[in-house]
């Protein structure tokens, strides 16, 4: 067991450490979290737009203008997903950078995005997409937002400016200041999006689709890489990490992904082609009750438990557990640093 302990120690501490303090994935994970609220929004819609048995109480014409009535709010949110989580991602990235996020990093990000986005439905241009606006677009987002961040930062850093005299109102120099940076990064995507016309593939997005997104959303919705994520999830916490923020930072793009083509399927009426989406993870594998389930931990306590001082921490931490606050449960028991819990479970203790 001590060997095992020193193996995780002094391997897999190390890469969770250096995935959780990667800027990167820091930039994508509160890119994620900036989108959150809406995404809620937008499903809560959804399920209100979708009561079961509703297309059977109302006549046909009155539930097709509920839907029609209620649709704006998953269109304006769910649909277009990616553009809160590019903006989010470049403004948390180039934040990081200490320059000016909103400017070099949320309406950089964005614009890129457009540029390298076709912008031409069913033979009519000047439209775009939604599809390519939302989950389906996510990974050219993500590449788009860390690359136009980047290009920014270092045309700022290489002095490439325009300095305003002392009297200027902030904004505007601000504006002038980001002018240059802006134009040279908007032109390497625009020179992105010029070469990509001469391919086979046409445009960024095919591209990406096809040799990184199609293939990563098959390996995520299938059972090992599921098995594989939630058991990293437990063994980082087990080392004090966020476990579910660490893991969730790669595997998101694709978990929202899956989710977008239930979402599409389901609005067409036809079956759910995916079971492992974010929100199968989040409710029945990590999220009831907390990170880990910890939730059944604390019945588990009051139905067996003989420990005086453990029914006390389940009293405090079985409500918490309710609204998936389980930091009692897991600093508490504790479930940090307990090696009896990770090889030989808590039976005895309990």
């Amino acid at each position: 067991m001590n060997k095992f302990m020193e193996f995780l120690e002094r391997f897999l501490l190390p890469i969770a450490d250096k995935l959780n303090n990667n800027r990167y994935l820091s930039a994508l994970r509160d890119g994620f979290m900036v989108a959150l609220p809406l995404i809620i929004f937008g499903s809560i819609f959804v399920v209100i737009a979708n009561f079961p048995f509703l297309d059977k109480l109302l006549s046909e014409d009155a539930y097709t203008a509920y839907q029609n009535a209620l649709g704006p709010a998953s269109a304006a949110t769910l649909s277009i997903m990616g553009i809160f989580v590019i903006i989010g991602i470049g403004y948390k990235l180039v934040e990081h950078y200490g320059l000016d996020a909103i400017y070099g990093g949320g309406v950089v990000a964005l614009a890129a995005f457009l540029i390298l986005t076709p912008q031409v439905l069913e033979g009519v241009s000047g439209v775009i997409p939604t599809s390519t606006l939302g989950a389906q677009g996510m990974f050219v987002g993500i590449f788009t937002a860390f690359i136009a961040a980047e290009l920014y930062r270092f045309f700022v850093q290489k002095n490439w400016t325009i300095k305003m005299p002392p009297g200027v109102p902030g904004a505007v120099s601000r504006s002038f200041s980001a002018l240059i940076p802006i134009t040279l990064t908007l032109s390497v995507f625009l020179i992105i999006r010029i070469i990509f016309s001469y391919t086979p593939f046409e445009t960024v997005q095919n591209f990406i689709y096809t040799v990184i997104q199609q293939p990563l959303t098959v390996l995520g919705s299938g059972l090992p890489a599921t098995i594989v994520a939630v058991l990293l999830i437990q063994i980082f916490w087990f080392f004090g990490l966020h476990g579910q923020i660490i893991i969730n930072s790669v595997f998101d793009p694709i978990w929202y992904a899956l989710n977008d083509e239930n979402l599409q399927a389901f609005q067409a009426g036809t079956e759910l082609p995916n079971i492992v989406t974010k929100q199968f993870i989040d409710t029945f594998l990590v999220g009831m009750g907390g990170s880990g389930m910890t939730l059944a931990v604390v019945i588990l306590i009051f139905m067996i438990g003989k420990s005086r001082q453990l029914k006390e921490l389940g009293k405090l931490g079985g409500p918490a557990g309710l609204f998936n606050v389980n930091e009692p449960i897991i600093f508490g028991l504790p479930i940090i640093m307990n090696r009896s819990l990770l090889f030989r479970g808590y039976w005895r203790q309990l």
